[in-house]
């Protein structure tokens, strides 16, 4: 269970990485990152900080700069956050962009087939006769 500390400091920890990547590193390899999300361990030595890159850039070469700019990074927490252990950094890239992407593509594909129930509905015709309830005969055609 995720208690309130861990929840500030993981709060801390995204605001802190989120400045220092604007602001500090200086890597032509970063692309446009943006922190979504850091989750820290109950004891506070391990983060894992989960990201997304949304200027298209080479998601490899962004990764390698953070990679290489994990160092750095933890230092800055560690200072900035007054803490005798640094957590440990790892960054994951966050499939938002993806997974929403694929929401969309279900979603239109989901208004096309109700658009083409919608014509067929119009279009159609009974399977059967068009009044499947059978009616008494008429009794003036049976007398007998």
């Amino acid at each position: 269970m995720v208690g309130v500390w861990t929840e500030k400091l993981a709060d801390q920890i995204r605001d802190i990485i989120a400045l220092m990547l604007a602001r500090r590193v200086k890597d032509p390899r970063l692309g446009f990152v943006t922190v979504t999300e850091v989750r820290v361990t109950g004891d506070g030595r391990e983060a894992t900080v989960f990201y997304t890159v949304l200027d298209g850039s080479d998601q490899s070469s962004t990764a390698a700069a953070l990679e290489s700019a994990k160092g750095m990074l933890r230092t800055a927490v560690g200072k900035k956050l007054g803490m005798k252990f640094a957590p440990t950094l790892a960054f994951v890239r966050d499939a938002i962009p993806e997974t929403s992407q694929e929401m969309e593509d279900l979603m239109a594909r989901v208004h096309d087939l109700d658009a083409e129930l919608a014509q067929r509905r119009v279009e159609g015709a009974y399977a059967g006769d068009p009044d499947p309830y059978k009616k008494p005969a008429d009794e003036a055609d049976g007398d007998d």
